[in-house]
């Protein structure tokens, strides 16, 4: 479509400008039989003279060629194909001004104008995806805050209950606490991934011992893996890295305590970090359930859940993921999955060195 259209440009162009070699031409004919009558001027005044007149020639015939043109059947039907697309790009433009997204501009790959109708479809299709995220965004926090605040509400009217025993009540002040984390978390959550989406998080970057700080990650989730078993293989090369170091200890914090979630009793985790020539490789493998090929595309989205009601139990928002690849990407990371069914999960995070 391209290549016809630029053929058919370069066509036109060089008609145009035989065009108006043929009118200088013609112009400095005329201006010749002119000078033989006038008598001829100073060179530059007739060299001057012919131009003019030749531009004038020029004018004169693309004006009357204009207006035969109009007045023709095709040249009728190509100002009414004109008009008819600049009042479907203003009606468009007029639908995506109040919110309806829903539209196309039939495109003519002739037409001069077309690159417009394409871009116009491309800014409605984009605009479309951003609002569907936006509603699927709303309806995700409004779901992951309204299940807390259901337990916490309905919780705390049982507290009102004067035949509770103690242990009862303890149980649900416990339930109402415990909810009440949750929720703290996915406002912390929310507001992390919205300042580090806007880049209005400045890097603190320092020097740190990267192999140190995911064994203290490894640490503080202990309770966590001794409490089912599992088993920790912990091989680290010792690596200093220059980045946040705030920041990147979210993200073995998340990374591993997924681990751990999705792990049976008695599995085994693999930790490795070592380095080459130009990057930091940080391996996280598991032998937990898996992660099926469906969701694998979708694993980073924000409060996507692979399992939404046995992630639920465990407390997860579908934040975690999301954060741990901004906060890799601001490092000018990457971070990717291999995962099967039944056979366990890896998350390779590199990083430049």
């Amino acid at each position: 479509m391209n290549k016809s259209r630029n053929w058919h440009m370069i066509f036109n162009v060089i008609i145009a400008i035989l065009s108006f070699l043929s009118c200088i031409i013609l112009g400095h004919v005329l201006a010749a039989l002119l000078f033989e009558l006038t008598g001829k001027p100073a060179e530059l005044v007739s060299y001057l003279i012919s131009a003019i007149m030749g531009f004038l020639i020029f004018v004169g015939i693309a004006k009357l060629a204009s207006e035969i043109f109009s007045r023709t059947k095709y040249g009728r039907k190509h100002n009414l194909m004109r008009h008819q697309f600049f009042d479907s790009t203003l009606e468009a433009l007029n639908k995506i001004s109040r919110g309806d997204f829903n539209i196309s501009i039939t495109i003519n790959e002739h037409d001069p104008f077309s690159e417009l109708a394409e871009s116009v479809n491309k800014m409605a299709r984009e605009l479309s995806s951003m609002e569907s995220q936006r509603q699927d965004f709303i309806s995700n926090v409004s779901h992951e805050i309204q299940s807390p605040l259901t337990s916490i509400s309905g919780f705390a009217a049982l507290l009102k209950s004067d035949s509770l025993t103690k242990q009862q009540r303890e149980h649900y002040i416990e339930v109402i606490e415990t909810e009440s984390k949750r929720l703290s978390k996915l406002s912390d959550n929310l507001l992390k991934l919205s300042a580090l989406e806007s880049e209005n998080v400045p890097l603190l970057l320092r020097d740190f011992r990267l192999d140190k700080q995911i064994e203290h990650a490894i640490l503080i989730l202990e309770p966590q893996w001794i409490e089912k078993n599992i088993d920790i293989d912990a091989e680290f090369e010792k690596i200093s890295i220059h980045g946040d170091e705030d920041l990147l200890g979210q993200v073995w914090i998340n990374l591993i305590h997924n681990a751990v979630k999705f792990t049976p009793e008695n599995g085994l985790i693999k930790i490795k970090l070592y380095k080459n020539d130009c990057q930091i490789i940080c391996q996280i493998t598991d032998n937990g359930v898996g992660i099926s090929k469906e969701d694998q595309i979708h694993i980073f989205e924000r409060f996507f859940k692979v399992d939404k009601s046995r992630d639920r139990s465990l407390g997860g928002n579908g934040l975690g993921l999301s954060l741990c690849k901004k906060i890799i990407e601001l490092h000018n990371g990457q971070i990717i999955m291999e995962s099967e069914l039944s056979k366990g999960t890896k998350f390779i995070v590199t990083l430049p060195k």
